[in-house]
């Protein structure tokens, strides 16, 4: 509920602190006092829209705190939780209106977008009068209601989930069946591409192996002449180590015959022989190393430029052609596996539209049912509220092919306002002061289902007899026993029902000023029998009128 309402330098208004209570709270005043400036505020300070006009005159800019206390459960809660904003204690709404136009909305001292204040203030608060009535234009709002007042809110749940649920297997079954026919399309590039990866068979690491291989053998090619050549020198019949080895026993022989002279020599070519006969074995572990089978470095070439040619061809690296080979076999196993999946999606979408079928229709039934017991509860309400020609009719149309979230039924109220008149729906048939009674009724109907926790009448009762301002007073107090009524009124018969009355009046700001100031004040109970009887007289309250005035409170009291 709505616990206080501060407001600073708005139009008239500039400064003023209100406190609610429970039940109905009526606010009354001469016209022109500033009752709609106090609409306004709250409006304001709900998220609705903002104008620089709002300003008092003079000022730069204007302010409006609405606080509310509701329970940890409440939407407006949940709503503002998700969103990130802190919801612990009371929820304080705050608007901040500039001459320039421009605003900045707060929750709980937290910079929130007007969007998502608009949409918690809803929550919070219906202000209804002649000529807005938001709850019976959208006739989504009307399946709202007639779903609270059967108390179907979990039911409906559930059919939005199993919507939902029918909705998501039927994109899944989309996507997969468009996955197949393009799987179908290019079934033949792939096994055909298949095929010849698993004929050329990629390893991995496989073409720098080869790589490696080749140059290898290329360059064991170029040098092979000069070790073949060497080892011709060291090893063929022009070989020196004969020649040097017959010389060195030659040289022995004579070293005998002349001592000291040879020796030295004999033994510088032993060791020549010995390095010759080292060289002679590395040539020809060189030259073997050397040798290599010109069809291998064919096969080799031939391998890699295989290799090559198939990572040209499908667009990827060499390296990446043993993991295209298995994407393309999964590719291919999709393809066959893709029939038997597509007949199981199927089956799942059939089953999920089933499901919410079968529950969309429970509460089609259900609707319907409600509707006739909503029609009589308010039909019930119109003789007292002088509407007792008049007739409350819950239309609903019901189309299994229109499959939404929340079922498969249309709801519209529609009214006959004379007999003899074609029913139609009631924003089109009702004038101003009928639909506001109207409304009246369906929210006594109602009780405390599908309403926000406050309720604000704008004059309801504007235009109507004294009868028929008692039956609103005496309806408005039966609906305070539920939600907390907010009612501004210029009857004295609902303000005599009142819990609490709030007087609107103007004057000058301060003693001697020029400025004129929208003032509110509570009134004790013998100001309210002389705010009554003006409301009963005019501008001439007479003994009359008091007396008046005091009966009516007496018999409300």
């Amino acid at each position: 509920m709505l616990i206080q309402l501060s407001i600073r330098d708005i139009v008239l208004i500039e400064r003023l602190d209100l406190a609610f209570e429970t039940g109905l709270s009526v606010l009354t005043g001469e016209t022109g006092a500033g009752k709609s400036i106090l609409l306004d505020s709250l409006s304001l300070a709900l998220g609705g829209r903002g104008d620089g006009g709002l300003v008092r005159h003079g000022e730069d800019r204007g302010q409006v705190t609405a606080v509310f206390a509701v329970g940890m459960d409440h939407g407006a809660r949940l709503l503002l939780r998700e969103n990130g904003i802190d919801d612990e204690g009371d929820l304080i709404f705050r608007r901040q209106q500039s001459a320039d136009g421009r605003t900045k909305a707060y929750v709980n001292d937290q910079p929130i977008s007007v969007q998502l204040m608009r949409q918690a203030g809803q929550m919070l608060v219906e202000i209804h009068g002649q000529h807005d009535d938001r709850a019976l234009v959208d006739t989504n709002a009307h399946r709202n209601l007639l779903d609270a007042f059967a108390g179907l809110t979990d039911e409906v749940a559930e059919v939005s989930r199993l919507h939902r649920l029918w909705r998501d297997s039927e994109r899944t079954l989309k996507k997969h069946r468009e996955k197949v026919e393009s799987a179908a399309r290019e079934a033949d590039y792939l096994r055909s591409s298949v095929s010849e990866l698993e004929k050329l068979s990629p390893q991995d690491g496989e073409e720098e192996e080869l790589a490696e291989s080749r140059q290898r053998m290329m360059k064991a090619e170029r040098i092979a002449g000069d070790i073949a050549e060497a080892s011709e020198f060291l090893n063929g019949n022009a070989s020196p180590v004969p020649h040097i080895a017959s010389l060195v026993r030659r040289l022995e022989r004579k070293s005998h015959e002349a001592p000291g002279l040879l020796e030295e020599t004999v033994a510088l070519l032993d060791a020549a022989l010995d390095q010759l006969s080292n060289a002679q074995m590395e040539v020809e572990a060189a030259l073997r190393k050397t040798e290599y089978d010109p069809r291998e470095l064919e096969r080799v070439e031939e391998r890699l430029f295989a290799l090559r040619a198939a990572s040209r061809k499908y667009s990827v690296p060499v390296t990446e052609l043993p993991a295209l080979a298995v994407r393309m076999i999964a590719d291919l196993s999709d393809l066959d596996a893709g029939e038997e999946r597509l007949a199981r999606l199927e089956a799942e979408v059939g089953l999920a539209r089933e499901n919410y079928d079968s529950a969309a229709r429970w509460l089609s039934d259900k609707r319907h049912q409600a509707g006739t017991a909503l029609a009589a509860a308010v039909m019930a309400e119109l003789p007292a509220l002088k509407l007792e020609r008049a007739r409350f009719m819950v239309e609903i149309t019901t189309d299994a092919q229109e499959a939404l979230p929340e079922g498969i039924d249309v709801v519209e109220f529609h009214v006959q306002t004379n007999p003899g008149t074609r029913p139609a729906s009631i924003m089109k048939v009702a004038s101003g002061g009928e639909l506001s009674r109207f409304l009246l009724a369906l929210k006594v109907a109602l009780a405390d289902r599908g309403s926000a926790p406050t309720l604000v009448f704008d004059e309801i009762d504007t235009g109507v007899g004294g009868a028929v301002a008692d039956a609103i007073g005496q309806r408005l107090k039966r609906l305070s026993e539920r939600v907390q009524v907010l009612s501004v009124t210029h009857a004295p018969q609902v303000a005599a029902r009142a819990a609490t009355h709030l007087l609107i009046s103007k004057g000058p700001a301060a003693e001697g000023s020029e400025k004129i100031a929208t003032r509110v004040a509570t009134m004790a109970q013998k100001d309210r029998t002389e705010e009554i009887a003006r409301m009963l007289a005019g501008a001439s309250v007479t003994e009359e009128a008091r007396a008046a005035a005091k009966r009516l409170l007496a018999g409300n009291g």
